[in-house]
């Protein structure tokens, strides 16, 4: 049975405690190997680069590669560009990594042994990444969820050893894990510069939520206990506080005043960035240069990643892929790639004070090498090597009790299904000096059109052909097998129209609608004929660009508040030169954490409310739409429609999309 045992001999204390009064890190490299000018891949003929100004040589060019002993046990190998097998570890070297981000859960495992999953992350398995990174002159962010499983944004879960203890107990536990495991690293030969106090801890740590008596003074605490653990044991290492979503600015206000008032000891404030989730790059730059210059700490992103493919090679979907369902900045592609990580990488040189590294998150976690899904099952519940196994129910048994599987993320690797390196790999060595290559078309922009039933089909005689620079280039487009019949019978529907230009593949992703009474009726022209009316005093309330988030197009409104009983507003536009008749409204809502709402969409006939359907929001993307048939108008009266939203939850958030006026056809 696999489990984390916590009594140490004494001889074995003893040994690491003199590792510790000498230092945190390792001189224990393979052969005295070394990263240096001359085994980084600092070329490639195909690769375009931009030079970073200002990147020194203790800029921080991490990445996280912690499952890859699960699949080794698999039968994974990994091959340098020239196909020589190496150790993973080696080839991250070469290509100018410096750092190595492992992530470690206290117990992943049940009573029998068998593993949750997601690499099976304990610290034996730390141990083992550390003790390889060391050997090629990596260092080491060992990355402390404080949970027996994934945490994240959406959960923080308290391992099962410490549920039912008070936060003095837990923070006691919490101290004492966090020490032990830094000293069976240090003593491993692990060179530990970084050490992570949980992970994307948004308001939550280890079973505790900022929503709860004690909130956040909890939450602190624990950190607190961490980082002494950490001062004692690594006290050349830095201390790093985590969090996500760094779209949401105001909640990045709120957790580096926490932490001040709290009194955390920390040297840095990280962040996950995710482009098709997190919002731009400018504002990473504003909301981490905030905490810089306020609290006078050091900035990082700490997790990003972006795919090369849309192809998935395990079996199991990936998280992002083709569709139109998400801000797709950079095409899918081994330069979009590539332009992904030197762009994030020159924001926080560049673009933010006292940025000091960035992070890519799992960039070795490929298919583990099944030729079916199958195959890989067996494979995902013996070694761990898929993102959860059906063991974790136990644990988890709303997420990863229902969806265990496999890697969804091997789409966004460093290495091919069969272990190669990828040409983007070269990115880490390139960025400081460039790579100069031809600049030519790497794909075709997607085109996303809104078109009326009623009106004419005219799709685009030109698309933008993304260049290798990232720039935009106008080229002709042929599209092919277009039913434009089809497409104005069929009512309200989508559609993906696939053509050709420059020889490469083009997508025009198109919504057919019912002609609609409403301007700016998917929020794609901004705030332009809504009239936003804030109630209550809650953080947020705006037009929102982000695809992922939006039914139709690419806006929506959005609305957010961190306190209870705050969020209340209407959102309402007065309809113009309407005709006598009936008819139908509806508006769309999704969101959560709203306690108890009252939400519903209205029709007001000379300044009166004179129908009403109620609304809700429940969970992310499940979206609700309010709908009034029947409205009798008679032309010459006022009208306006609208939404009322009132939420008593602390963070309730929400996002509204596709208000529709239609006609009633008699």
């Amino acid at each position: 049975m696999k489990r984390y045992v916590r009594l140490l001999s004494v001889g074995i204390a003893l040994i690491m405690a003199a590792s510790v009064i000498c230092s945190c890190t390792s001189s224990n490299n393979k052969n005295n190997w070394k990263p240096n000018k001359q085994n980084v891949n600092a070329s490639s003929d195909t690769l375009f680069v931009e030079k970073v100004e200002n990147l020194s040589d203790e800029f921080i060019l991490g990445m996280d590669a912690s499952c890859v002993p699960s699949l080794e046990a698999c039968g994974v190998k990994y091959y340098d560009h020239d196909g020589v097998e190496k150790d993973v570890y080696q080839i991250l070297s070469e290509n100018g990594i410096n750092y190595i981000r492992v992530r470690i859960w206290n117990d992943p495992f049940d009573a029998d042994g068998n593993g949750y999953g997601g690499g099976n992350c304990d610290i034996d398995n730390a141990v083992e990444i550390g003790k390889r990174a060391a050997e090629y002159g990596l260092k080491l962010l060992v990355n402390f969820h404080y949970s027996d499983f994934w945490a994240d944004p959406a959960k923080q879960m308290v391992p099962k050893a410490w549920a039912g203890m008070s936060i003095d107990e837990k923070s006691d536990a919490l101290y004492q894990y966090t020490k032990e495991c830094l000293e069976k690293l240090v003593a491993a030969g692990a060179d530990v510069g970084m050490v992570q106090i949980g992970n994307e801890t948004n308001g939550a740590m280890c079973g505790e939520s900022s929503s709860s008596l004690g909130g956040w003074k909890k939450i602190t605490q624990l950190m607190s206990y961490g980082s002494k653990a950490v001062r004692e044991v690594c006290p050349n290492a830095l201390v790093a506080i985590h969090f996500a979503n760094p779209e949401k600015v105001t909640n990045y206000e709120s957790y580096g005043k926490n932490l001040e008032y709290y009194g955390v000891d920390y040297d840095v404030f990280a962040s996950s960035y995710y482009p098709f989730w997190h919002g731009t790059l400018d504002n990473l730059a504003s909301v981490l240069t905030n905490i810089a210059e306020t609290y006078d700490k050091k900035v990082m992103v700490a997790e990003t990643s972006y795919a090369f493919t849309a192809a998935d090679t395990d079996f199991y979907g990936n998280t992002i892929g083709e569709g139109g369902g998400i801000v797709k900045d950079y095409p899918f592609t081994l330069q979009g790639q590539a332009n992904l990580v030197r762009n994030v990488v020159d924001t926080v040189v560049n673009k933010m004070k006292n940025g000091i590294g960035v992070f890519y998150w799992e960039g070795t976690w490929i298919s583990s090498g099944g030729s079916s899904y199958e195959e890989n099952l067996a494979k995902w519940e013996k070694y761990g090597s898929g993102w959860a196994s059906s063991y974790a129910a136990e644990y988890d048994p709303d997420d990863a009790g229902k969806w265990y599987g496999g890697c969804s993320v091997d789409n966004q690797a460093f290495f091919d299904a069969d272990g190669k390196a990828t040409e983007a790999l070269k990115v880490f060595g390139l960025l400081k000096n460039g790579n100069a290559v031809p600049v030519a078309a790497d794909a075709i922009e997607d085109t996303n059109l809104i078109i009326d039933l009623n009106g004419d089909i005219i799709l685009p005689e030109k698309v933008n052909a993304i260049m290798s620079d990232n720039s935009r280039k106008q080229i002709e487009v042929e599209w092919h097998n277009v039913d434009y019949d089809a497409m104005k019978n069929g009512g309200v529907a989508k559609y993906d129209i696939l053509g050709t230009a420059g020889g490469m593949t083009a997508n025009c992703y198109v919504s057919m609608v019912e002609y609609n009474f409403l301007k700016n009726w998917s929020f794609e022209e901004g705030e332009s004929d809504w009239v936003a009316t804030a109630i209550g005093k809650f953080d947020e309330l705006k037009v929102e660009d982000k695809v992922s988030d939006s039914l139709t197009g690419t806006w929506h409104y959005h609305f957010w508040g961190a306190g209870e009983n705050c969020v209340e507003f209407t959102l309402e536009q007065t309809v113009e030169e309407l005709k006598s008749g009936k008819y139908n409204y509806s508006i769309s809502i999704m969101g959560g954490d709203g306690g108890e709402c009252d939400i519903y969409a209205y029709v007001k006939i000379n300044g009166e409310i004179s129908y009403k359907a109620d609304t809700q929001i429940t969970v992310y993307n499940e979206w609700h739409t309010a709908s009034i048939n029947d409205i009798e108008y008679t032309e010459g009266d006022e009208i306006s429609v609208g939404i009322y939203v009132k939420c008593a939850g602390p963070n309730a958030w929400g996002k509204i999309d596709d208000a529709m006026l239609n006609s009633v056809k008699e």
